[in-house]
């Protein structure tokens, strides 16, 4: 049984995770900026290194799934990575990230494609910075994001998943996806990447 830390823990995509782990008898501390009525979430903030690292401290992985509507994307994802970076020399990093950056089949970001919404493109590059962040550090990372989209109507675990590129016309369940990261964690097979999964 393994360690997890899941920050974001209020979010769609760190609840299925969580549900994920749990499922295969691994030990999760879920972590969320407030506790709320949720007796077993523990206060912490992502941009906080001081406190993440204290937090990861005997954890085998961090799974990071992380928001905030509150603050602009140009400051907190690089300063979330930032704090990532800072807080975890010895503990693999699962970051949930965006299926705008991945590359498509020419290999080119699904956000630079003809026709791709550019009403988010701010946030898109937030994230980026929060990749080159990593990318720019001797952490073990891995980032894994839906190579479309969330599917929102249809929430059920089909149980099943591939890596593939970049591709707007798909759609992955949040359950699925959790599949994917929790299968990251136990055969860490890929390190310092970005991947698509449908």
């Amino acid at each position: 049984m393994g360690k997890i830390l899941v920050i974001g823990a209020r979010g769609r995509a760190a609840r299925a995770a969580i549900a994920e782990a749990r499922s295969r008898g691994h030990h999760v501390t879920p972590i969320a900026r407030t506790t709320g009525p949720a007796a077993d979430v523990v206060a912490g903030d992502v941009t906080d290194a001081g406190r993440i690292r204290e937090l990861a401290a005997g954890h085998d992985a961090v799974i990071a799934a992380v928001y905030d509507g509150g603050t602009d994307p140009a400051v907190f994802y690089p300063a979330a990575a930032r704090a990532l970076v800072g807080s975890l020399a010895d503990v693999r990093l699962i970051w949930v990230g965006l299926a705008s950056l991945l590359p498509g089949r020419d290999g080119t970001p699904l956000m630079d494609t003809p026709g791709y919404p550019q009403e988010h493109r701010a946030f898109y590059l937030a994230h980026q910075a929060a990749l080159d962040t990593f990318a720019a550090s001797t952490l073990d990372w891995v980032s894994l994001a839906p190579a479309g989209d969330f599917n929102h109507a249809d929430p059920r675990r089909t149980g099943s998943y591939r890596l593939a590129p970049g591709d707007p016309t798909t759609l992955t369940s949040y359950a699925d996806f959790a599949i994917a990261l929790l299968d990251e964690y136990e055969q860490p097979r890929h390190h310092r990447q970005v991947l698509g999964v449908v």
